[in-house]
């Protein structure tokens, strides 16, 4: 019996299918009935991700629900720190709150307990990849080192990360040596995944949108081009997507910078500027999420304008963020049909 294509490789590697395959950032989370069920078996956030058996039901539900091109590992990008020792925790309404790091703490950051407290994370990526459709791309994922150190720093997310763009400004060396350490345990992480079953990786960077030129190339550019090098020299032919979300023109050079292979766009890059990025090679997106909670003529007309100026490319069509809690399930229902049934 012929094997499967997982579609989702062969458009992260360049080729072009028609229709695109599609997935949603975030697609196991809160607008969906089970995945609120399940997070209410499991307790605490962090004890769904920790726990395999929680975190591979979540991941699947979207998929036997949708039957989406990919899957995403259900996780967060915050357990890193955790694992470097970093105490974190979920508040409702409010999110991650961790006790913001100090210059002097960076140092003391330990990686000796790093793959121990992140083995239940590898045994969910290997059980999924045993579960999953035998065409369903498998995507681990991690977050990019800018990203993750704004929350290290502020101890909670922020409107604009003036806690850690101060940090940054006023102590560069410091900034440095936690962007270096992030982007070495960062690729470690995975690799480990890819080792574990992920045919792809995302990185995800959701806050380099709010730096200048200098510091945008600094802080995310940098590190993530050594989070590239480094997963590559293990994993030479291993697709990474990665996603600056907000770098408005930066975007442009962003690919030659760091050496992913796919890039992922929020919804205000303008699609005459995403089709001249896919000249370069595979994008991912980029349907606003209020699109889809908004559904009708708004949710149609979106999808429709991204199909018929990024169709004739190596595309993923994805939305330019997670999709909100607020979105109806018959939309997303909507959608999906909408770009399957697409036509040339």
């Amino acid at each position: 019996m012929a094997e499967k294509k997982r579609i989702v490789l062969d458009v992260l590697r360049g080729e072009t299918v028609f229709p695109p395959p599609i997935w949603m950032m975030r697609q196991a989370g809160r607008y969906l009935p089970e995945y609120r069920e399940t997070r209410k078996r499991a307790g605490g956030f962090l004890d769904l991700c920790y726990n395999p058996d929680f975190a591979v039901e979540v991941t699947l539900q979207p998929i036997k629900r949708f039957g989406f091109d990919a899957s995403i590992l259900f996780s967060d990008i915050l357990v890193v720190p955790h694992a470097l020792g970093r105490d974190l925790r979920f508040e409702e309404g409010r999110g991650p709150v961790m006790t913001p790091i100090a210059m002097e703490d960076i140092a003391t950051l330990s990686t000796e307990a790093f793959h121990e407290v992140l083995a239940p994370v590898y045994e969910t990526v290997r059980r999924l990849r045993k579960e999953l459709p035998e065409e369903t791309t498998l995507l681990g994922f991690c977050g990019a080192p800018w990203t993750v150190a704004t929350y290290m720093i502020a101890g909670h997310g922020t409107p604009d990360q003036a806690p850690a763009r101060l940090f940054g400004y006023r102590h560069p060396e410091a900034m440095r040596d936690l962007l270096d350490l992030l982007a070495r345990q960062s690729a470690d992480y995975l690799i480990r995944q890819i080792d574990a079953g992920a045919d792809a990786v995302q990185i995800f960077d959701s806050w380099s949108g709010v730096l200048d030129e200098a510091c945008f190339q600094d802080y995310c550019m940098r590190p993530v081009a050594e989070i590239v090098r480094r997963v590559r020299a293990v994993h030479p032919d291993t697709p990474i997507i990665g996603f600056p979300k907000g770098a408005g023109s930066l975007y442009d050079g962003y690919r030659a910078a760091t050496g992913i292979t796919a890039l992922g766009i929020d919804w205000s890059v303008p699609l005459s500027q995403a089709k001249t990025l896919q000249g370069h090679g595979a994008v991912q997106g980029n349907l606003d999420p209020l699109r889809l909670v908004a559904g009708g003529k708004a949710l149609d007309e979106g999808v429709d304008a991204i199909l018929r100026e990024l169709g004739s490319g190596p595309l993923v069509f994805n939305l330019g963020h997670g999709i909100t809690p607020e979105a109806p399930i018959a939309h997303v229902e909507r959608m999906v049909a909408r770009v399957r049934e697409a036509t040339t």
